[in-house]
């Protein structure tokens, strides 16, 4: 062996035997921080007798309601941890000698999507012969289930699964299932109940826990007892849940009141007269931040963006371009905030009550309509303090200078100007030259006029408006004040749609084409919903006044289904298809959509164009609104006259046609459309007359 040789070898042990050295030192001096550090790693359950206190939840609402139970058992001296189903490793239950559950269901009764692994496990462990039922033998439980009656056979089914199934386990129910029910108006006050007996049985101890479950079977609580709150330590996050924080019904456990808010929360779905009131402390404090003035106990009112818009001179909406609406005299407004779907789109967030039929005290028609049309005046006159003339306050110098000379101004004028601009407005005969500027500034006196006296109202706030028994006096005491009435209906009450009076259009949702995707789509409360669904569109074919089918194309859910939309025409022959892209609404844990389901205008073109093509000539493309992503199909033989579109509506003879009592039709009381909102037009569906405004955006976007 070379002398060159033997040295590599030397160097390459002298390398490996320095490694070696270092590691040992390293590993010895790592082995001593360890046993002495601070820091040293700590078991995951130092104290093995604590309790799992589970929360099942969609919107967060349920761990709301834990956190609460949480706090009181802790003030108790009963010791549980605090568990979200997904981090919890199943096949530790069996290891577990006490466990409570606070659990809601979901869509078709099914678990939220976190606790899907966990209900899953349990379910598979009870239907195997191999694990046997007396896996959860040393594990004492029990239940809370939140849900919402509504739903029948599906209601708190979480809830009874999980009870029935950790039976047959073998676990020992300590309480029976106590099913909450949203509709009753009482949940937080059935928790309370419920968490307290919880305690009692814990600190009792001893026979009533090793016996198992207390006072027999399951059972459904909801509207005996009256409210009663009980103080102890919650954390902020619960204090604040009423202000800060949107409720979804199928979850609004915990949502209530907190202790800032007793004396309101006393009067929670108290019965008056045999009827509750639909809206509850909790739905209407959600409903007031959303920006809705809350009518009586079951009607609402709230000012339209479009309202805003057309006031201060810069546009309508698509009902301006499509039948010429004045926007800013439109109200919208609903005379039942609850509805009997759950659509993915709501843009409500599933805030209103959910109901299949009417259940609740009733107001007056007379007396929704008054205050209606009060609280939407008073909405409106708080525009005066929007960019226009009134904004003159802000331009007063800019316009003084402008009137300097000016043969009306005197200078003891021009001197009090300064110090009460409105005088401007109350002196002064402005030039049209001003007036130019002023208008196109934004709010103007004759618009701000007109605006507190409405011409219109969109009976499609928010809910079902045809619920409300007393929907005909409604409509009867709109049209006697002139005011025309654009109502949307679900298409889930088809008895109700054959009763109503004739209204000045009437529109019926068609959210889906196909039974499935208009389950998954609307999430309809009835069984037979597609029944129903159906039932409607005949119902809309045997009316003589303008009706309308309302699509909302929802990106990969509805938009493939030209062929099954184009059959439904003929059930209902309505007289116009209105095809919008939908708008998204913002994250919430109460819908899957993004913005990756809204379509492009071109989405919605391309749809409305294959649409009228299956037609076969019986409707064609009418009208589009690019800025509401919205096209109109007309019915070519009834609203196309000598090539002409005949869309727009003549008011004042409707009103006049109503008031003669006599039979009349759609094409009665139709108007020309205007150029600019025919399809194809350069201005796109924008009034020219109005002052085109676009945001200056500065977030990113990746669309």
């Amino acid at each position: 062996m070379s002398s060159s040789s033997i040295r590599a070898h030397l160097a390459l042990v002298a390398l490996l035997s320095a490694t070696t050295f270092y590691f040992a030192y390293k590993s010895r001096r790592l082995n001593k921080f360890l046993r002495h550090s601070e820091y040293r790693k700590k078991p995951e359950n130092p104290n093995p007798n604590k309790g799992k206190l589970f929360f099942i939840s969609q919107t967060g609402t349920s761990k709301t309601l834990a956190k609460r139970l949480h706090a009181l058992l802790t003030s108790n001296d009963l010791l549980f941890d605090l568990v979200d189903p997904q981090t919890y490793e199943p096949e530790d239950l069996s290891k577990e000698a006490l466990v409570l559950i606070v659990a809601s269901s979901w869509e078709d009764g099914k678990p939220p999507e976190a606790a899907k692994f966990f209900m899953n496990w349990i379910d598979e462990s009870a239907n195997d012969f191999r694990v046997g039922s007396l896996l959860l033998s040393n594990c004492k439980f029990a239940v809370f289930g939140v849900g919402s009656k509504s739903y029948e056979k599906t209601f708190n089914m979480v809830a009874k699964d999980l009870s029935k199934k950790m039976r047959e386990l073998g676990a020992g129910e300590v309480l029976p299932v106590v099913e909450g029910d949203v509709d009753g108006g009482e949940l937080d006050v059935v928790f309370e109940d419920w968490s307290k007996r919880v305690v009692a049985i814990l600190k009792s101890g001893g026979d009533r826990l090793e016996n198992g479950i207390v006072n027999g079977e399951a059972s459904i609580v909801g509207v005996e007892s009256d409210p009663v709150y009980h103080e102890y330590d919650d954390d902020e996050e619960e204090e604040d849940v009423v202000e800060s924080e949107m409720v979804d019904l199928e979850d609004i456990a915990g949502k209530g009141p907190s202790r800032r808010s007793v004396n309101v929360a006393e009067t929670n779905g108290k019965v008056k007269d045999g009827k509750r009131d639909m809206v509850t402390p909790v739905i209407r404090a959600s409903l007031e931040k959303q920006g809705y003035k809350i009518i009586g106990s079951h009607s609402g009112v709230k000012i339209c963006r479009w309202t805003k818009s057309q006031l201060r001179g810069r546009g309508g909406c698509y009902k301006h371009s499509f039948y010429g609406i004045e926007s800013h005299r439109c109200m919208e407004a609903t005379p039942s905030l609850a509805c009997a779907n759950k659509c993915v789109f709501c843009w409500r967030h599933h805030t209103n009550p959910v109901g299949k039929s009417w259940q609740w005290k009733m107001d007056d028609p007379i007396e929704i309509v008054n205050t209606a049309i009060d609280l939407h005046t008073k909405m409106i006159k708080q525009m005066k303090g929007v960019p226009g003339e009134y904004s003159i306050f802000v331009l007063l110098d800019f316009f003084i200078l402008e009137l300097q000379g000016h043969a009306i101004i005197e200078a003891t004028l021009l001197s009090e100007m300064k110090n009460n601009s409105k005088l401007i407005i109350q002196s002064i005969d402005l030039s049209v030259v001003l007036t130019r500027k002023f208008v196109h500034v934004g709010v103007t006196l004759e618009r701000l006029n007109e605006g507190l006296t409405p011409r219109h109202c969109a009976l499609s706030l928010v809910g079902e408006p045809i619920m409300y028994p007393e929907i005909n006096t409604l409509v009867d005491e709109l049209h006697r004040r002139r005011i025309s009435t654009f109502l949307v209906t679900n298409a889930q009450f088809p008895d109700k749609i054959k009763l109503l009076k004739p209204v000045t259009q009437l529109y019926v949702s068609v959210d889906a084409a196909t039974k499935d995707s208009l389950k998954a789509i609307d999430r309809p409360l009835f069984g037979d919903f597609w029944e129903r669904f159906l039932d409607s569109l005949k119902a809309l074919r045997d009316k003589q006044q303008r009706t309308v089918y309302r699509l909302t194309l929802v990106k990969g859910w509805n938009t493939e289904d030209i062929e099954a939309y184009s059959k439904l025409f003929s059930i209902g022959n309505p007289d116009f298809v209105e095809i919008k892209g939908v708008t998204y609404c913002g994250s919430s844990a109460t819908s899957k959509l993004t913005m990756e389901n809204v379509p492009w205008h071109a989405d919605v073109k391309a749809f409305s164009e294959a649409l009228a093509l299956r037609s076969e000539g019986e409707y064609e493309v009418a009208c589009e609104h690019v800025h509401s992503c919205c096209v109109l199909l007309a019915k070519t033989e009834r609203f196309k006259v000598n090539g002409q579109w005949f869309t727009w509506i003549d008011y004042e003879k409707f009103h006049d046609l109503v008031a003669s009592g006599r039979p009349f039709s759609s094409k009665d009381y139709m108007a020309a459309s205007p150029h600019w909102a025919v399809y194809g037009a350069e201005e796109g569906g924008f009034d020219p007359d109005q002052s085109r405004y676009r945001k200056e955006r500065h977030h990113k976007s990746s669309r």
